[in-house]
Protein backbone atom coordinates (compact mmCIF):
# COMPACT_ATOMS: atom_id res chain seq x y z
CA UNK A 1 0.00 0.00 0.00
CA UNK A 2 2.81 2.62 0.96
CA UNK A 3 4.39 1.19 -2.57
CA UNK A 4 0.84 2.30 -4.62
CA UNK A 5 1.15 5.84 -2.30
CA UNK A 6 4.63 6.85 -3.54
CA UNK A 7 3.76 5.56 -7.01
CA UNK A 8 0.24 7.87 -6.99
CA UNK A 9 2.45 10.32 -5.20
CA UNK A 10 5.32 10.37 -7.97
CA UNK A 11 2.94 10.52 -11.07
CA UNK A 12 0.85 13.39 -9.48
CA UNK A 13 4.23 15.45 -9.18
CA UNK A 14 4.84 14.35 -12.94
CA UNK A 15 1.77 15.70 -13.87
CA UNK A 16 1.91 18.87 -12.37
CA UNK A 17 5.64 19.26 -13.79
CA UNK A 18 4.38 18.60 -17.27
CA UNK A 19 1.40 20.62 -16.80
CA UNK A 20 3.65 23.90 -15.31
CA UNK A 21 4.80 24.80 -19.31
CA UNK A 22 6.26 28.20 -20.06
CA UNK A 23 5.22 29.48 -23.08
CA UNK A 24 8.60 29.09 -25.64
CA UNK A 25 9.88 30.70 -28.46
CA UNK A 26 9.90 29.10 -31.66
CA UNK A 27 13.09 26.92 -32.45
CA UNK A 28 15.93 28.41 -33.99
CA UNK A 29 19.00 26.49 -35.86
CA UNK A 30 22.32 28.16 -34.74
CA UNK A 31 25.62 27.75 -35.57
CA UNK A 32 29.27 27.58 -33.81
CA UNK A 33 32.50 27.10 -32.96
CA UNK A 34 33.47 23.56 -31.53
CA UNK A 35 36.04 24.95 -28.59
CA UNK A 36 39.82 24.89 -29.66
CA UNK A 37 42.27 22.90 -28.38
CA UNK A 38 45.39 25.14 -26.64
CA UNK A 39 48.64 24.28 -28.07
CA UNK A 40 51.83 25.06 -26.08
CA UNK A 41 54.08 28.14 -27.24
CA UNK A 42 56.86 25.84 -28.38
CA UNK A 43 54.62 23.99 -30.51
CA UNK A 44 52.83 27.14 -32.28
CA UNK A 45 56.78 28.77 -32.87
CA UNK A 46 57.60 25.31 -35.07
CA UNK A 47 53.83 25.33 -36.31
CA UNK A 48 54.63 29.23 -37.28
CA UNK A 49 58.27 28.27 -38.86
CA UNK A 50 56.47 25.80 -41.38
CA UNK A 51 54.10 28.67 -41.82
CA UNK A 52 50.96 26.44 -40.86
CA UNK A 53 48.46 27.88 -39.02
CA UNK A 54 48.44 26.85 -35.33
CA UNK A 55 45.52 24.24 -34.08
CA UNK A 56 44.31 26.44 -31.38
CA UNK A 57 43.26 29.24 -34.06
CA UNK A 58 41.25 26.05 -35.67
CA UNK A 59 37.73 25.88 -34.83
CA UNK A 60 34.90 23.44 -36.68
CA UNK A 61 31.25 25.00 -36.98
CA UNK A 62 28.89 22.83 -35.22
CA UNK A 63 25.45 23.19 -35.32
CA UNK A 64 22.46 23.46 -32.50
CA UNK A 65 19.08 24.12 -32.32
CA UNK A 66 18.31 27.13 -29.58
CA UNK A 67 14.59 27.11 -27.92
CA UNK A 68 14.03 30.14 -25.18
CA UNK A 69 11.12 30.62 -22.36
CA UNK A 70 9.58 33.61 -23.53
CA UNK A 71 10.96 36.56 -21.13
CA UNK A 72 14.58 38.67 -21.50
CA UNK A 73 16.10 36.00 -18.36
CA UNK A 74 18.45 35.83 -17.79
CA UNK A 75 17.88 32.22 -17.72
CA UNK A 76 19.89 29.31 -16.42
CA UNK A 77 20.47 27.17 -19.06
CA UNK A 78 20.91 23.34 -20.59
CA UNK A 79 22.83 22.20 -23.50
CA UNK A 80 21.76 18.37 -24.85
CA UNK A 81 24.54 16.45 -26.33
CA UNK A 82 22.37 13.43 -28.29
CA UNK A 83 23.52 9.97 -28.52
CA UNK A 84 25.73 8.08 -30.92
CA UNK A 85 22.51 7.48 -33.51
CA UNK A 86 22.79 11.12 -34.08
CA UNK A 87 19.59 13.82 -32.87
CA UNK A 88 16.75 13.41 -34.38
CA UNK A 89 14.00 15.55 -34.05
CA UNK A 90 11.86 14.02 -31.90
CA UNK A 91 14.51 13.59 -29.15
CA UNK A 92 15.14 17.88 -29.36
CA UNK A 93 11.70 18.49 -29.67
CA UNK A 94 11.23 16.54 -26.48
CA UNK A 95 14.05 18.04 -24.55
CA UNK A 96 13.15 21.52 -25.89
CA UNK A 97 9.72 21.02 -24.58
CA UNK A 98 10.85 19.73 -21.40
CA UNK A 99 13.40 21.82 -20.49
CA UNK A 100 12.13 25.32 -22.01
CA UNK A 101 8.91 24.30 -20.15
CA UNK A 102 11.08 24.37 -17.03
CA UNK A 103 12.33 27.79 -17.78
CA UNK A 104 15.74 27.16 -19.53
CA UNK A 105 17.47 27.98 -22.42
CA UNK A 106 17.64 24.76 -24.24
CA UNK A 107 20.49 23.94 -26.74
CA UNK A 108 20.85 20.61 -28.60
CA UNK A 109 24.13 19.92 -29.91
CA UNK A 110 24.39 18.13 -33.16
CA UNK A 111 28.11 17.03 -33.41
CA UNK A 112 27.42 15.08 -36.32
CA UNK A 113 25.69 17.07 -39.17
CA UNK A 114 28.32 19.76 -40.14
CA UNK A 115 30.51 16.50 -40.51
CA UNK A 116 28.56 14.46 -42.69
CA UNK A 117 28.08 11.57 -40.01
CA UNK A 118 25.39 9.58 -39.71
CA UNK A 119 26.25 7.28 -36.41
CA UNK A 120 29.60 6.97 -34.59
CA UNK A 121 28.31 4.00 -32.57
CA UNK A 122 31.05 1.35 -33.43
CA UNK A 123 33.47 4.42 -34.30
CA UNK A 124 35.54 6.76 -32.28
CA UNK A 125 33.43 9.79 -31.34
CA UNK A 126 33.97 12.78 -33.16
CA UNK A 127 35.31 15.57 -30.54
CA UNK A 128 32.42 15.82 -28.36
CA UNK A 129 34.13 17.45 -25.52
CA UNK A 130 34.96 20.64 -27.62
CA UNK A 131 31.57 20.95 -29.34
CA UNK A 132 29.73 20.72 -25.18
CA UNK A 133 32.30 23.26 -24.68
CA UNK A 134 31.88 25.55 -27.88
CA UNK A 135 28.13 25.03 -26.63
CA UNK A 136 28.82 26.70 -23.34
CA UNK A 137 30.79 29.32 -24.58
CA UNK A 138 27.79 30.12 -27.19
CA UNK A 139 25.26 29.96 -24.49
CA UNK A 140 27.55 32.01 -22.15
CA UNK A 141 27.26 34.96 -24.28
CA UNK A 142 23.72 35.18 -24.70
CA UNK A 143 21.93 38.23 -23.02
CA UNK A 144 18.85 35.79 -22.13
CA UNK A 145 21.66 33.51 -20.32
CA UNK A 146 23.27 33.30 -17.07
CA UNK A 147 26.46 32.32 -17.36
CA UNK A 148 26.49 31.10 -14.11
CA UNK A 149 24.27 28.48 -14.66
CA UNK A 150 24.77 26.50 -17.27
CA UNK A 151 23.77 22.49 -17.36
CA UNK A 152 24.87 19.45 -19.39
CA UNK A 153 22.68 16.87 -20.37
CA UNK A 154 23.81 13.42 -22.16
CA UNK A 155 22.22 10.72 -23.56
CA UNK A 156 24.18 7.33 -24.06
CA UNK A 157 27.55 8.71 -26.06
CA UNK A 158 26.58 12.30 -24.96
CA UNK A 159 26.06 11.19 -21.08
CA UNK A 160 29.69 9.64 -21.74
CA UNK A 161 30.98 12.93 -22.66
CA UNK A 162 28.91 14.88 -19.90
CA UNK A 163 31.09 12.63 -17.29
CA UNK A 164 33.94 13.41 -18.80
CA UNK A 165 33.57 16.96 -18.97
CA UNK A 166 33.06 16.58 -15.28
CA UNK A 167 35.99 14.68 -14.53
CA UNK A 168 38.98 15.92 -13.24
CA UNK A 169 41.49 17.10 -16.11
CA UNK A 170 45.25 17.33 -15.00
CA UNK A 171 46.13 19.73 -17.78
CA UNK A 172 43.54 22.39 -19.79
CA UNK A 173 42.48 21.22 -23.47
CA UNK A 174 40.66 23.36 -24.55
CA UNK A 175 41.40 27.21 -24.81
CA UNK A 176 38.01 28.63 -22.93
CA UNK A 177 38.37 31.14 -19.93
CA UNK A 178 39.41 29.72 -16.85
CA UNK A 179 35.94 30.64 -14.69
CA UNK A 180 33.63 29.30 -17.20
CA UNK A 181 32.51 25.57 -16.81
CA UNK A 182 29.52 23.60 -16.80
CA UNK A 183 27.65 23.60 -13.20
CA UNK A 184 26.04 20.30 -13.17
CA UNK A 185 26.04 17.25 -15.32
CA UNK A 186 23.80 14.98 -15.75
CA UNK A 187 23.94 11.49 -17.54
CA UNK A 188 21.40 9.09 -18.93
CA UNK A 189 22.62 5.48 -19.37
CA UNK A 190 26.27 6.54 -19.89
CA UNK A 191 29.83 4.21 -19.37
CA UNK A 192 30.64 5.12 -15.91
CA UNK A 193 34.01 3.85 -16.19
CA UNK A 194 35.33 6.86 -18.32
CA UNK A 195 34.81 9.07 -15.77
CA UNK A 196 37.51 9.83 -13.19
CA UNK A 197 36.99 8.98 -9.70
CA UNK A 198 36.29 12.63 -8.15
CA UNK A 199 34.33 14.91 -9.88
CA UNK A 200 34.29 18.44 -9.90
CA UNK A 201 30.51 19.46 -10.44
CA UNK A 202 27.46 17.88 -9.05
CA UNK A 203 26.29 14.96 -11.22
CA UNK A 204 23.03 12.25 -11.61
CA UNK A 205 23.24 9.49 -13.33
CA UNK A 206 19.77 7.76 -14.63
CA UNK A 207 20.10 4.33 -16.24
CA UNK A 208 18.17 0.88 -16.32
CA UNK A 209 19.08 -2.13 -14.45
CA UNK A 210 19.16 -4.64 -17.78
CA UNK A 211 21.32 -1.86 -19.81
CA UNK A 212 23.69 -4.33 -21.56
CA UNK A 213 25.09 -1.47 -23.93
CA UNK A 214 26.47 0.55 -21.08
CA UNK A 215 25.84 -1.89 -17.77
CA UNK A 216 24.46 -0.28 -14.55
CA UNK A 217 27.16 -2.51 -12.71
CA UNK A 218 30.03 -0.50 -14.57
CA UNK A 219 28.17 2.82 -12.48
CA UNK A 220 27.55 0.96 -9.34
CA UNK A 221 31.43 -0.16 -9.42
CA UNK A 222 32.61 3.26 -10.51
CA UNK A 223 30.54 5.08 -7.23
CA UNK A 224 31.62 1.91 -4.63
CA UNK A 225 35.45 3.00 -6.01
CA UNK A 226 35.23 6.52 -5.70
CA UNK A 227 33.63 6.44 -2.05
CA UNK A 228 32.15 10.03 -1.98
CA UNK A 229 34.91 12.07 -3.01
CA UNK A 230 34.94 14.84 -5.05
CA UNK A 231 31.62 16.57 -6.12
CA UNK A 232 28.38 14.90 -4.93
CA UNK A 233 26.71 12.24 -7.65
CA UNK A 234 23.79 10.47 -7.41
CA UNK A 235 23.13 7.43 -9.31
CA UNK A 236 19.82 5.90 -10.23
CA UNK A 237 18.99 2.68 -11.22
CA UNK A 238 15.08 1.80 -12.79
CA UNK A 239 14.63 -1.79 -12.37
CA UNK A 240 13.68 -3.74 -15.49
CA UNK A 241 15.16 -0.83 -17.68
CA UNK A 242 17.18 -1.53 -20.83
CA UNK A 243 19.21 1.21 -22.73
CA UNK A 244 17.56 3.90 -23.80
CA UNK A 245 14.31 3.35 -21.41
CA UNK A 246 13.39 7.30 -22.16
CA UNK A 247 12.92 7.12 -26.02
CA UNK A 248 8.93 6.27 -26.56
CA UNK A 249 9.79 5.88 -30.28
CA UNK A 250 11.62 2.54 -29.39
CA UNK A 251 8.14 0.78 -28.26
CA UNK A 252 8.10 -2.69 -27.38
CA UNK A 253 12.15 -2.98 -28.60
CA UNK A 254 14.28 -2.83 -30.96
CA UNK A 255 18.21 -4.44 -31.57
CA UNK A 256 21.20 -2.11 -32.11
CA UNK A 257 24.39 -2.96 -32.44
CA UNK A 258 23.84 -6.00 -30.85
CA UNK A 259 22.33 -4.71 -27.74
CA UNK A 260 18.27 -4.44 -26.18
CA UNK A 261 17.26 -0.31 -26.61
CA UNK A 262 13.62 -0.92 -24.98
CA UNK A 263 10.71 2.15 -23.97
CA UNK A 264 9.83 1.61 -20.19
CA UNK A 265 7.42 4.81 -19.93
CA UNK A 266 7.37 4.50 -15.72
CA UNK A 267 11.36 4.80 -15.68
CA UNK A 268 11.17 7.41 -18.04
CA UNK A 269 8.59 9.41 -16.10
CA UNK A 270 10.60 8.97 -13.24
CA UNK A 271 13.95 10.17 -14.76
CA UNK A 272 11.96 13.33 -15.71
CA UNK A 273 11.41 13.71 -11.82
CA UNK A 274 14.86 12.90 -10.86
CA UNK A 275 16.14 15.74 -13.67
CA UNK A 276 14.24 18.43 -13.07
CA UNK A 277 14.33 18.25 -9.56
CA UNK A 278 18.36 18.14 -10.11
CA UNK A 279 18.25 20.97 -12.06
CA UNK A 280 15.74 22.66 -9.74
CA UNK A 281 18.34 22.85 -7.09
CA UNK A 282 21.23 23.15 -8.20
CA UNK A 283 20.47 25.60 -11.00
CA UNK A 284 18.56 27.66 -8.10
CA UNK A 285 20.19 31.37 -8.01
Amino acid sequence: MRKRIKTDLALTILAAILCARTTASAEELVRFDSAKYRVGQIQQRQVRERGEIPASALAETIEGYLSKPEGSGPFAAVAYLHGCSGLSKNTRDRMAELLTGWGYVSLAVDSFATRGIKESCEQLMPPRQADALGALLYLSKLAVVDPRRIAVVGSSQGGIVALQLASTHPVDLFAIPDELKFKVAVAYYPLCGVATDQLTIPAIILIGELDDWTPAKDCERWMERRAGKGAPVKLVIYPGAYHAFDNPNLGDGRRLFGHWLKYDANAAERSILEMHEFLATQLAK
